[in-house]
This record gives C-alpha cells, structure tokens and sequence, in this order.
C-alpha cells in the first residue's frame, strides 16, 4: 500500500465517525481531485508526490461541506456539472427522474420534441434531456440569482448549449407572459423543493446548511411549489403529454392527489427510485 491508500484509509474512519454517509466513496474521490487522477488510479501516486491539502479537503467533509462544494464538480447521468455554494448540488436519485422521462418522451415517437424543466439549478436535468434526447429542444426556468450563475455556466459549456434556452424566472409562472407556449409542450419535469418547513432540523446538514433555502423547502406541507407547477403543466402541455416531477419519499400518498382527474390528468402513478423509496410522480395530459 502506498502513502496516499493509507491515508485514504485513516481519512475514511474520520469521515465516518462524522457521519459521512458515504464515507470510503468520499475519502477516495477527495484524494483523486487533490492529486488529479481518477480513483482507481490513486495507487499510482508516488510516494513523494503525496499533497498534504488532501486533509484539508478531508477536514471541509468531515465538517459536513458537501464533497461536490469541495471539488467543485458533480456528476449527474453521462454528464460533469459545475456546482458549488449557491446552488443545489444534484442528487443520484433524481437520475430515475430523468430515465422515466427519457424513455417516455421516445415512446412519444414525436420528431422534435419540446421540453421544459422547471427549478433546473444547475441545469442537470435539462442537459442530460437535450444530450439524451438529440433531436429535442429544453426550455429551463430558474430563479435563485446564485443557481442561475451555475446553471449558465453548465449550459454554455454543454456541446448541447444551442438547443437549450434558459429563463430567468418563477417556474410556476412559466411562459405567462407568451401565451403563444400554451398546449405546445410534450414534456413538463421537475424537481422542486419539497421539505416542508417544520422538517428543518431533520434536513442533513450538506442540504440544510449549504443548499439554498429556495430549492428546498416550499411551505408548511412541502407541496406549495409542486401545486403551482401542477398549474403550469396543466397550461403547457400538449393533450397526451407528459409531467414528471420529484417529491419526498414521504410524499408518494399526496403528490398524486394533486394530480387528478378532475383537473384534467390521467395515467397518475407514483414511482420508486433506485433505492426502492417514492421517489416521483407522473400524469398525462388529457385532451380539453
């Protein structure tokens, strides 16, 4: 084992006695970005070119900063973002988000197909969409100034850049004032904030403490953002299009309620994610 394993190894423990949830994945990734080489490269790095900032990229993690702050980079499907303070750092569970609304938009077999992704943060969802869906044009609404920073610079560095739009502006008044998008769109995605207020303390603390208020919690039941997007989706979609948006896991019995008949939805379901919890909501737009 070289120098930089075994420091790996004791940075490991105190990840974890920390409470780092993933805490070897962490170590390791720290270690790689310090040294600029891939993980399973780490057992080339000589001896003597061991970097000692490795720990203090170690002590930010075990003080609870997100490991995606520290490196400045998150992966989200085939795609390596920008993030950092600001604006929120996508997650793993939102990539079955996308996967569902990928496979659904195909099975559309619509030549060009119209996308818009509301709360984009960091533009994840609307660039994996236009990189996995070649042919579609992604319309993505942020508000927060600091995540609209992140969400430019990922866009503009995306080989994808020229068919993705972004807007500035509250994703549940998207288009209101161009009416001329009514009833155009085949796909509405979305993931919102959706903690409620009175769940703050529970929040962990790479969230709470270091993702912006805004793309977390929405009122005192967490769904506000989620029935206002209901609202746009409503408007935006074509008859037959689709809506697929993200809630808590605590929200599988509640999200799909608000997506009802009598509001002109049908085929609502809730799905799971990678880890077998609720994890989103899905409707068709009904012909009016």
């Amino acid at each position: 084992m070289n120098l930089l394993l075994a420091e790996v190894a004791q940075a490991t423990q105190r990840l974890a006695a920390a409470g780092v949830p993933s805490p070897r994945f962490d170590a390791e990734e720290l270690a790689a970005y310090v040294h600029h080489v891939k993980r399973s490269q780490l057992h080339t790095v000589k001896d003597a070119d061991f970097d000692a900032r490795y720990w203090e990229a170690v002590s930010r993690r075990e003080a609870r900063e997100p490991l995606q702050h520290i490196t400045g980079r998150a992966f989200f499907r085939y795609l390596e973002l920008e993030v950092g303070p600001g604006v929120f750092v996508p997650r793993p569970e939102t990539e079955s988000v996308v996967e569902w609304a990928i496979d659904a938009v195909r099975d559309m077999d619509v030549a060009e197909p119209l996308v818009v992704d509301l709360c984009s943060g960091s533009g994840a969802i609307a660039l994996a969409l236009a990189q996995e869906l070649p042919r579609s044009t992604v319309h993505a609404f942020e508000l927060d100034e600091g995540a609209l920073e992140y969400t430019r610079r990922n866009i503009e560095a995306s080989p994808d850049r020229a068919r993705v739009t972004l807007h500035a502006g509250d994703a549940t008044k998207a288009f209101e004032d161009d009416r001329s998008w009514d009833g155009r769109f085949d796909l509405v995605i979305s993931n919102p904030p959706y903690i409620p207020l009175t769940e703050w303390e529970y929040v962990a603390p790479e969230a709470r403490d270091h993702d912006p208020q805004m793309s977390l919690f929405s009122g005192e039941d967490g769904l506000d953002t989620i029935r206002g997007i209901e609202r746009v989706a409503a408007r935006l979609l074509r008859p037959g299009g689709a809506v697929v948006i993200e809630h808590a896991d605590q929200q599988g019995g509640q999200v799909p309620w608000i997506f009802n008949e009598e509001r002109g939805w049908t085929d609502t379901a809730d799905h799971r994610d990678l880890n077998n919890r609720p994890r989103f909501t899905t409707a068709r737009r009904v012909g009016l």
